[in-house]
C-alpha cells in the first residue's frame, strides 16, 4: 500500500513538472494567449498601428508590409493571422513560398514532419487552384523535439520511448505555424502565415 502510495505521488509529482513547462506558441516573442486587447497593444508596443476600420495591425513583418488579425476563441487568442497587405504574381508568390520554406526549415525553432514543401518552377499554381482547387500551404511545429524528448523522459523516467513519442508530438501539434498561398483577383496571390495556440482552439465544448 505504501508502495503504491509512493508511486501515486511520483506520478502526480512528473505530471506537474511537465505541465510547467508548457509553452504556447509565440509571435515576436509574445504568447499566441491572453485576451485580444492585450495582445493588440503588445503588438502595438511593438511598433504596428490599429486600423480600427479594418480590426487589424499593420507594419512590416518579415521584410513585408502586412496586416496582422487578431483571433480568439471564448475570448481567449488562438491563432495571429499575417497576410501580405500588397498582392504579388504568380511568379514572385513561388519565389516567396520558397523562401518561406528555406527560412522555416534553416530556424531551429522549428521543426516540420515533412523534408521540403518547395513548388517547382514548372509548378501552375493559378491553374491547379481554379481548376483543381488545390491548396499550397506548408506546416511546421514551434516546438524543440529534442528538448521536448529530453525534459518529458526527465519527468516520466519509465515511461515507453513509444508513449514519450506520442507525448511529444501531441506537444508539438498544439504549437501549429502555418502558411498558405491565397488567390486574389487578376492573377494576382498573397501569403497568409497562421501562428496558431491550439490549446485555446474550440475543441467542441460549446457544442
Amino acid at each position: 500500500m505504501k508502495r503504491l502510495s509512493l508511486m501515486i505521488v511520483s506520478l502526480l509529482l512528473s505530471a506537474a513538472v511537465f505541465a510547467q513547462q508548457k509553452s504556447v506558441t509565440k509571435f515576436l516573442g509574445i504568447p499566441v494567449d491572453g485576451s485580444k486587447a492585450e495582445m493588440i497593444q503588445k503588438l502595438k508596443d511593438k511598433g504596428y498601428t490599429y486600423n480600427s476600420q479594418l480590426d487589424c495591425l499593420e507594419g512590416e513583418f518579415n521584410g513585408r508590409d502586412v496586416q496582422i488579425s487578431v483571433v480568439t476563441n471564448n475570448n481567449k487568442v488562438y491563432r495571429i493571422l499575417v497576410q501580405d497587405a500588397i498582392p504579388s504574381s504568380e511568379g514572385d508568390i513561388k519565389i516567396r513560398f520558397n523562401t518561406l520554406c528555406q527560412q522555416f526549415e534553416a530556424n531551429g525553432k522549428y521543426w516540420s514532419p515533412s523534408s521540403s514543401y518547395t513548388l517547382s518552377e514548372e509548378e501552375d499554381i493559378s491553374y491547379e487552384m481554379t481548376v483543381h482547387n488545390k491548396r499550397y500551404q506548408a506546416a511546421y511545429y514551434q516546438f524543440n523535439v529534442v528538448e521536448g524528448m529530453q525534459e518529458y523522459m526527465k519527468a516520466n523516467s519509465e515511461a515507453s520511448l513509444e508513449d514519450a513519442t506520442t507525448a511529444i508530438a501531441e506537444q508539438a501539434m498544439k504549437h501549429s505555424v502555418w502558411f498558405m498561398i491565397n488567390q486574389q483577383r487578376y492573377g494576382r496571390y498573397t501569403i497568409a502565415i497562421f501562428y496558431d495556440n491550439e490549446y485555446n482552439q474550440a475543441n467542441g465544448d460549446d457544442l
